[in-house]
């Protein structure tokens, strides 16, 4: 094996000549550079260094191989030629770290909300701002949840609810209760571990996990850490450059992934501005011009821009040739589209807006839905197709209006990263307990034994559409971080 020594990686900096050290392995990433969907310049800082501490939050490892010809390794660094420098701690960071150890007890979390609380003190500020954001205004971040304080409940009484049944199937797999882990990318920004946090979290509760794309862990590692008979979903963002996603779905579908979801709502990932004002503030590296840096950039668009514009329905006749797994839709945000869905063979459609991510201004999965189950319904659609929502929810009773109203599950994301940014997996599991033990609760109060008593006369929507009332949540705007101006220093 070559070593390479610290002091030749440092002579090649440039565009024209770039090395880097991942995981004391070197690689000449020079006619990688123009390829990389994060843009040029986050390689080029780490032109020439150990780009490891870098690398890792952002990339599963497996990624190298996927992408870099085998003649780009050029050997391992010699470990007698590297000097350690110890990176002096910022106040910002001290700071941080007296939360971390002075942060409630487990047992003091009661909703979700106390994450979130927890999550937006101990995380790093670019991870809170790229897991937090929301596009443009965040309007429709704020109204996903909103949208849930205008459905009000039609409760039952005088039934014996002493037995409760919450478990169910989704794509005819069993869950505990109606609820996935759904796709969120980055998951090593908010714990060392990532996304195989969610995956053991999920067996406890035998729930399924949708697997990202853009995960932070590899699809071996999120694979080899299920318990047994555990079921996986796979989220996918197509890439521009088919063949990378027929092997993409391809390894999914061999890892054991049993449905995929096709990402519909991100042909270009939308503008948000708490993760854009985190990134690229630096003066550039001296081996790139300032002209050449883009600095309307974010976590998100780095990682992204790999993302295909020109998906359409005639596609999915593709996708049909390369896996056998069910396809889903996942964000379906009119009833014109669930219907092309239907007719087009997806097995099932996700009601989502991206999590208020993408088009500001857009309506939440909860609010489209009695507009798409009716619509499918008329035309006799119904039962040909699975309907999910995501986007909002963050109490047991916002899954139960969901599945009133003719969900079959509902997905949630960011709420799991913050528990699993605070407490780790036995803060995923504390919050997936918290939000069972909601629905128990909301169940017998409603008069529902099963899944299947809930029925849409136990709800009133009526004010769901107008947009004009909603009561006032204590919780969610007290957990909310504000959207801030650039102040300047003068």
């Amino acid at each position: 094996m070559t070593l390479i020594s610290a002091k030749e990686v440092a002579k090649h900096n440039t565009r024209q000549d770039c090395w880097v050290i991942i995981h004391g392995k070197v690689y000449d990433v020079t006619k990688f550079l123009p390829e990389h969907p994060g843009g040029v310049k986050v390689i080029l800082d780490q032109a020439g260094k150990d780009a490891t501490a870098a690398f890792d939050p952002i990339h599963p490892q497996d990624i190298i191989k996927m992408y870099l010809p085998p003649e780009a390794f050029l050997g391992e660094i010699d470990p007698a030629t590297i000097v350690k420098h110890t990176k002096k701690e910022t106040e910002e960071e001290k700071r941080r770290q007296q939360l971390i150890k002075n942060k409630p007890a487990l047992s003091e979390m009661l909703n979700l909300y106390d994450f979130e609380a927890v999550a937006s003190q101990v995380l790093t500020p670019e991870a809170w701002a790229y897991y937090s954001s929301g596009a443009d205004d965040e309007i429709t971040l704020r109204e996903n949840h909103n949208a849930f304080q205008r459905i009000w409940f039609r409760p039952r009484v005088m039934i014996d609810v002493t037995h409760i049944n919450m478990s169910t199937k989704i794509l005819g797999y069993n869950s505990s209760f109606p609820l996935y882990i759904t796709a969120t990318a980055l998951g090593k920004l908010g714990h060392p571990e990532g996304e195989v946090v969610l995956t053991r979290a999920a067996y406890s509760h035998e729930i399924i996990q949708m697997v990202p794309t853009l995960s932070s862990c590899s699809m071996d590692d999120i694979s080899n850490s299920r318990g047994k008979g555990q079921i996986l979903f796979f989220q996918l963002y197509v890439n521009r450059n088919k063949d990378i996603t027929k092997n993409v779905v391809q390894s999914a579908e061999a890892k054991g992934c049993k449905a995929l979801f096709i990402t519909v709502d991100a042909p270009q990932l939308g503008r948000r501005e708490k993760d854009m004002r985190m990134k690229f503030v630096n003066a550039p590296p001296e081996v790139q011009d300032e002209k050449d840096l883009n600095r309307d950039q974010g976590a998100a668009r780095a990682i992204s821009s790999f993302i295909d514009t020109s998906l359409n329905w005639n596609d999915l006749k593709w996708f049909r040739s390369i896996t056998s797994m069910p396809i889903v839709l996942k964000g379906i945000q009119t009833l014109e589209d669930a219907i092309l869905a239907v007719e087009y063979g997806c097995d099932g459609i996700v009601l989502s807006n991206h999590g208020g991510r993408q088009l500001d201004l857009s309506r939440s999965g909860i609010e489209i839905l009695p507009e798409v189950v009716e619509g499918l319904k008329k035309r006799g659609l119904l039962n040909k197709v699975e309907i999910y929502v995501d986007g909002g929810i963050r109490r047991g009773t916002d899954i139960l209006k969901a599945i009133a109203l003719g969900a079959k599950a509902v997905g949630i994301g960011r709420p799991l990263l913050y528990a699993m940014s605070s407490y780790g997996q036995a803060g995923v599991e504390r919050a997936l307990q918290l939000l069972k033990d909601e629905v128990a609760i909301g169940m017998r109060l409603l008069g529902a034994n099963t899944l299947a008593d809930i029925k849409p006369e136990m709800v009133d929507i009526k004010d769901l559409t107008t947009h004009i009332y909603t009561p006032k949540d204590y919780l969610n705007s007290s957990v909310y971080n504000r959207l801030a101006l650039k102040r300047s220093k003068l």
